[in-house]
């Protein structure tokens, strides 16, 4: 029994630690999108994005070299929900400069999207 308790004990202290390094959320798709894009993962892209922000990361990702990274160092620097919208503002071993992301939420899953002039970041 005791074996059982500890046993017990280890996962519960191993599955807590791992969730809080894990990205969730909409941070984990603008990870997937940020990667997908400069290691030209078309198909990531694709199901990460919405049509539009597909189609704009399209018409730009040619004018990149793939680049493969070990480790792309995402880091998230501020992030908020508002309703099916998110924002998150990130670096990246890719660029120095921080980028911003705003994703919605369709079909319970979060997605890319293009900003229009009219959008406002809360950051």
């Amino acid at each position: 029994m005791k074996k059982i308790v500890v046993f017990s004990l280890v996962v519960l202290f191993l599955s807590c630690a791992n969730s809080e390094t894990k990205i969730s959320g909409p941070s984990a798709t603008a990870q997937i999108v940020i990667e997908s894009f400069y290691e030209k993962d078309e198909e990531a892209l694709k199901a990460n994005s919405t049509p539009q922000a597909y189609s704009n990361y399209m018409n730009t990702i040619n004018m990149f070299n793939a680049t493969v990274k070990d480790d792309s160092n995402f880091t998230v620097l501020q992030d908020t929900i508002m309703g099916n919208v998110a924002w998150v503002k990130y670096t990246t071993a890719y660029d120095k400069t921080p980028g911003l992301f705003k994703l919605v939420k369709q079909n319970g899953k979060w997605l890319a999207d293009a900003r229009g002039s009219k959008d406002k970041s809360p950051f």
